[in-house]
C-alpha cells in the first residue's frame, strides 16, 4: 500500500510538472450582437483547463498543451460554441468568439448521467436540467418548492404536524430516490426526511435529474433516479441580497433572507462563493374536520397546525483553488440548524402540549475534490472525501390528560399515573448521525477506438452511515451502521454514424447484505443531426435492508403514535429497468419547439412493504418486510418552446401505474390492495415567462396531482371505522412577476417582485382536526394560497 500511495505521488507531481512552459499561448475575446460579453466562461474540452474573461470581455491562456485542442466558450443566457484549433510550441494564436443568445438552455453540460462531463444532447442518459432561472421564477424558497418542476419527479408532504417530505421518481416512493450533493450521497435517510425543506434555494447552481435504472452507476437506492444538486461554484465577482415576506392566507406569516457572494481572482486560478440564508415561518392551522360524538363532522379550525413553525439559519462556501492549469481543487462547506415545531399552536414548552413534535437539527455538510490532467489532457485522476453530520433533539408525544382511562379499574389513579410518568419522564430524544464518503476516479479517452473515441471511466468509493436514534420513555431506538464498498467501470463509446454505446456496471458489497451485488446498466444513443436523439436504457439496482427515511418517522394516528421497526429476515430488494426516449429540439429564427417522449418500466423483486402487526400501548407498529414484487410502468411527455427570446413554456406530464404482485395489507381490518399507496397515475407541471425586456419579468406556473389511494386511521374506531379513501385531484396555479431598476454607478439593479401561490387556495380540506388525529394522512398541496412580497439588490 505505502509503495501505491508512493508511487501515485509521484505521479502527480510528474505529470504537474510536464504539463507545463510550452509557450503555447491563446487570446481573444467573447461578444454578442456587438457588444462584449464579460465573465464568459472559456475552457479545453474534456480538462480542466479553463478561464473567464474580464470586465472587458476578454481573455488568455499560457502554456497550453500542444496538439489540436476544442475551445469551448459558454455563458448564461448564450448558446455554447467550440472552435476547434491546434496548438504549437512557442506561438500565440487569437481566437475570438461571437455568441448567440439562447434562452432555453437546450444544451448546457452535464456530469450526472456518465460522471463525466457531457453535454445533454451528447449524454446516452437522458438528463434533465432545473436551473437558477426556473427556480426563480417559481419563487422557490428550498430545494424541495423547485423539484415538483421536472418531469416524472413529485415531492409529497407526508405528516400533518412536522411536514416530512418524499421526493417520488417514475411512482416509487422517496426510499427509492438517491438525492447527490455536488455529486456525492451524504444526503443520508435521516436527511432525507427533512433535508429537501433545508436546503435553501440560493445555495444552489442547479440540479440535474437522472431517472430510473440509468442511475445504476450511483448505487443502492438509486433504483427510481438520482437527483444531483450542484451548489454554486465562483466564476466572476456578483453578488446578490434578497429579502421575501410571504402571507399564508392571511393567518401566518413566512420570511426570508438570502445573500450569495463571488469572487474570483485576476488569474481565474481561485475564488469563492459564500452564502447565507434566514428564515422564519410561523405555524399555520387550516380548516379541517372535527369528529363529533354523533358521528357527524364539523368545519372548523381546532388550534393544532397544519404547517409546523420553522426557524433556520443557514450559511456556507464553496472554493476553487487551481495550483496548476492542469489541477483543481474544490472545497464545498454547509451549515444549517434548523427548529422545527408542530402541533398544538400555544407558548408551552414541548411535552406541555396536548399533542406536538419538535425537532432541532444541527446539520455541518461538506467535501473535497482533486482533479490532475494528464497524458495531454486524455487522462485524468480525481480523488474526493465528502461527509456530514446530524444532531438532532426531537420530541413527539401527546398529553395523557385527555387519554381514554375508562377501561381501567380506577380511571382517575390511571389518569394521575400517567401525568406523573409524563412529567417525569418526557419522550425527548436524541440523534447522531454521520455520513462519510470517499472514493478515487480514473478517466482515460481513446482517440482512436475503432476509428472513433470511447471514453473508459473506472473507480472505486467506500460509503459509511452511523444513525443512532433514541427515545427512551418509549423503549424506542435504531442503531445501525452501514459499510458500503464499490468498485464501478464504464465505458462511453462514441460509434460513429450518430450513435453513441454506455457499457457500465457497478459491484457493492454492503455489510447487510450476504454477497456482492452487481449492476450492470447499457444505454444505447443515436443522434440525428443536432436536435434529435433516440435512447435506450436497461439496467438493474437494489436496496439494502436498512431503515430510510419514514422507517425513522414517529406519527400520531388514533390517540396514540405509530411506528416502523424492521423484519428479522430482510433481505435486498432488487430492480430490473428499461425506459426508452425521443428528444426533439428544432431552433429557427424566432422561436425553439422541443419535446422528449420516455417510457418506462421497473420490476421490483422482494419489494419492501409495511405490514401492520397490532398496537401496544404506545398505539399502532408496523413492521418492515419482503413482499413477493411490485411493478411500475408508465409514460413522461415533455413539452417546451420560446418565441423571440421573450416568451417560454414548458411542462411535463406522467401517466403511470404502480402495482404491487400481490394485495398488501395496509391497515389491521382492512382488505388487502394492490395498488401503491399515496401515488398518482397522472401528474405533471407547466411554467410559463414572459420576459419582454430586461426590466420586466413575469411567469405563471401550474402543477396538477391526480387522485390517490390512502389508508385512513380513525381518531376513535367506535364512531368511525378505519377506511381506504380516494383523493380527489388537485391543481395549483401560482404567479409572478418582477420589475428591476437599473443602478448604473453601482453596475447593479433593484429588483422588485410580488406574487401568489396557490391562487385558487387548492388545499387538503379533509383533514383530521383534533388531537387524535392521524397525521399522516396529509397528501395535497405543500402550501395554501400565499401571497408575497420581495426586493433583491444584485449586481450586473
Amino acid at each position: 500500500m505505502k509503495k501505491i500511495a508512493l508511487f501515485l505521488i509521484t505521479s502527480i507531481f510528474y505529470f504537474s510538472a510536464f504539463a507545463q512552459h510550452s509557450d503555447a499561448n491563446i487570446f481573444g475575446d467573447v461578444q454578442s450582437e456587438g457588444e462584449h460579453v464579460p465573465f464568459a466562461t472559456i475552457y479545453i474540452e474534456g480538462t480542466t483547463i479553463g478561464t473567464a474573461t474580464d470586465e472587458t470581455g476578454h481573455y488568455y491562456f499560457i502554456d497550453l498543451p500542444e496538439g489540436e485542442l476544442v475551445i469551448v466558450a459558454k455563458a448564461i443566457g448564450y448558446k455554447t460554441q467550440k472552435k476547434t484549433i491546434t496548438v504549437v510550441h512557442d506561438k500565440t494564436l487569437e481566437v475570438n468568439f461571437e455568441l448567440e443568445r439562447d434562452v432555453m438552455a437546450l444544451d448546457e453540460v452535464v456530469v450526472t448521467g456518465t460522471k463525466t462531463f457531457k453535454r445533454i444532447t451528447d449524454a446516452p442518459v437522458i438528463v434533465n436540467l432545473l436551473d437558477k432561472k426556473t427556480i426563480n421564477a417559481v419563487q422557490a424558497c428550498n430545494i424541495s418548492e423547485g423539484l415538483k418542476f421536472q418531469p416524472g419527479l413529485r415531492v409529497e408532504t407526508d405528516c400533518q404536524t412536522c411536514n416530512y417530505t418524499q421526493l417520488r421518481m417514475n411512482g416509487l416512493g422517496g426510499g427509492y430516490s438517491q438525492i447527490l450533493i455536488n455529486g456525492r450521497p451524504v444526503f443520508s435517510p435521516l436527511i432525507g426526511l427533512y433535508g429537501m425543506e433545508q436546503i435553501p434555494a440560493n445555495m444552489v447552481d442547479r440540479i440535474e435529474v437522472v431517472r430510473g435504472g440509468g442511475s445504476a452507476l450511483y448505487g443502492s437506492s438509486a433504483i427510481g433516479g438520482t437527483v444531483n444538486v450542484i451548489t454554486q461554484m465562483p466564476q466572476r465577482n456578483t453578488y446578490d441580497i434578497s429579502y421575501t415576506s410571504h402571507s399564508i392566507n392571511g393567518r401566518a406569516m413566512d420570511n426570508v433572507l438570502s445573500g450569495n457572494v463571488s469572487m474570483v481572482t485576476r488569474q481565474r486560478n481561485a475564488g469563492v462563493v459564500l452564502y447565507v440564508n434566514n428564515r422564519y415561518r410561523e405555524a399555520y392551522d387550516h380548516t379541517g374536520l372535527t369528529l363529533n360524538t354523533d358521528g357527524s363532522l364539523t368545519e372548523e379550525r381546532d388550534g393544532y397546525s397544519e404547517l409546523p413553525e420553522l426557524r433556520s439559519n443557514s450559511f456556507g462556501a464553496n472554493m476553487f483553488f487551481k495550483p496548476t492549469p492542469n489541477q483543481k481543487i474544490e472545497v464545498n462547506f454547509s451549515s444549517i440548524h434548523e427548529y422545527r415545531y408542530g402541533g398544538e399552536i400555544t407558548d408551552k414548552t414541548a411535552h406541555l402540549a396536548l399533542q406536538s413534535e419538535e425537532r432541532t437539527h444541527d446539520i455541518l455538510m461538506g467535501g473535497i475534490d482533486y482533479q490532475i490532467n494528464f497524458n495531454e489532457d486524455n487522462s485524468s485522476f480525481i480523488a474526493y472525501f465528502a461527509g456530514q453530520n446530524t444532531d438532532r433533539d426531537h420530541y413527539t408525544g401527546l398529553y395523557p390528560v385527555l387519554g381514554d382511562y375508562s377501561e381501567e379499574p380506577d380511571p382517575q389513579v390511571a389518569l394521575e399515573e400517567a401525568l406523573d410518568e409524563h412529567l417525569t419522564n418526557p419522550p425527548y430524544g436524541t440523534t447522531d448521525n454521520t455520513t462519510l464518503q470517499g472514493g478515487l476516479q480514473i478517466n482515460h479517452r481513446l482517440n482512436d477506438f475503432f476509428g472513433e473515441t470511447n471514453v473508459l471511466t473506472g473507480g472505486i468509493e467506500h460509503k459509511y452511515d452511523d444513525v443512532v436514534d433514541s427515545i427512551p420513555a418509549y423503549e424506542y431506538g435504531t442503531n445501525q451502521q452501514t459499510n458500503n464498498a464499490a468498485v464501478y467501470l464504464q465505458s462511453d463509446w462514441n460509434i460513429g454514424q450518430g450513435f453513441t454505446l454506455l457499457l457500465g456496471a457497478r459491484a457493492d458489497k454492503h455489510n447487510l447484505v450476504d454477497n456482492v451485488i452487481v449492476s450492470p446498466r447499457i444505454s444505447l444513443m443515436y443522434k440525428y443531426r443536432d436536435y434529435t436523439q433516440l435512447r435506450l436504457t436497461w439496467g438493474t439496482g437494489f436496496r439494502a435492508p436498512q431503515a430510510f427515511d419514514a422507517d425513522m418517522h414517529i406519527a400520531f394516528a388514533g390517540g396514540g403514535i405509530s411506528r416502523i421497526i424492521l423484519g428479522d429476515d430482510l433481505k435486498e430488494e432488487r430492480s430490473n429497468s428499461i425506459s426508452g426516449s425521443i428528444n426533439f429540439d428544432y431552433p429557427e429564427a424566432k422561436y425553439i419547439l422541443g419535446f422528449t417522449l420516455e417510457g418506462f418500466y421497473t420490476k421490483l423483486d422482494d419489494a419492501f412493504y409495511l405490514q401492520p402487526i397490532g398496537g401496544d400501548a404506545l398505539g399502532e407498529v408496523f413492521e418492515k418486510r419482503n413482499g413477493p414484487g411490485a411493478t411500475v410502468q408508465g409514460a413522461t411527455i415533455e413539452l417546451r418552446a420560446n418565441y423571440n427570446k421573450q416568451a417560454q413554456i414548458e411542462g411535463g406530464f406522467t401517466f403511470q401505474s404502480s402495482l404491487h404482485d400481490e394485495a398488501v395489507e395496509n391497515i389491521d381490518g382492512l382488505p388487502a390492495k394492490k395498488k401503491f399507496l399515496r401515488t398518482p397515475e397522472a401528474y405533471g407541471y407547466v411554467v410559463l415567462t414572459y420576459t419582454p425586456n430586461d426590466r420586466w419579468d413575469a411567469s405563471i406556473n401550474t402543477v396538477y396531482t391526480g387522485e390517490m389511494l390512502h389508508a385512513k386511521f380513525s381518531p376513535d374506531p367506535d364512531i368511525l371505522a378505519d377506511e381506504y379513501r380516494t383523493s380527489d385531484p388537485f391543481t395549483e396555479i401560482s404567479i409572478k412577476v418582477g420589475h428591476t431598476i437599473p443602478i448604473k454607478t453601482l453596475d447593479s439593479g433593484i429588483e422588485i417582485y410580488a406574487g401568489v401561490k396557490n391562487i385558487t387556495n387548492n388545499f387538503q380540506d379533509d383533514f383530521d382536526n383534533y388531537r387524535n388525529r392521524d397525521s399522516n394522512y396529509m397528501y395535497g398541496p405543500a402550501l395554501p394560497r400565499t401571497f408575497y412580497v420581495g426586493v433583491k439588490l444584485k449586481s450586473f
